[in-house]
């Protein structure tokens, strides 16, 4: 009598690992999918950090947007993060003080990441990583 459930049985344990694979593979994929999405802010986070630390270098504002640009894409490119065609945006806000009272800029980094970049090859879509830093102006350095 044992023998014969036995044999019934024989055939469930690959039929629930043929609906139980799918099941697992997608939560793996969703899974990387997260984790990239999370590094692409680690790396959009980096480059308007360096952004704003460079701009606030720089003696003019037009100065400081061209150093925030060229750190943000250059931090960027060591992350290895690419950002769409026209998908990185840099913000650069100078607030001044008086001379020796110094002042903050500000940068916002937004870069625009292709989904098949970050989760699997193929996938459609593209998600949006924005990022702000403020950093400070060197109170004795004049601006113009």
């Amino acid at each position: 009598m044992h023998r014969h459930l036995a044999r019934r049985d024989e055939g469930s344990a690959s039929i629930e690992a043929a609906i139980l694979f799918p099941v697992l593979l997608l939560f793996l994929l969703i899974a990387i999918t997260a984790g990239r999405i999370v590094l692409a802010g680690q790396a959009v986070d980096a480059a308007a950090e360096d952004a704003a630390r460079d701009a606030s270098l720089a003696r003019t504002s037009n100065q400081a947007a061209g150093a925030a640009e060229a750190a943000a894409r250059s931090t960027l490119a060591q992350q290895g993060l690419h950002c769409t065609s026209g998908g990185l945006s840099v913000h650069v806000r100078v607030e001044l003080g008086r001379l020796g009272v110094g002042g903050t800029v500000t940068t916002t980094v937004v870069c625009n990441v292709a989904l098949s970049d970050l989760a699997f090859p193929g996938a459609p879509g593209s998600h949006t990583v924005t990022s702000s830093f403020t950093s400070t102006i060197d109170r004795y350095t004049e601006h113009q």
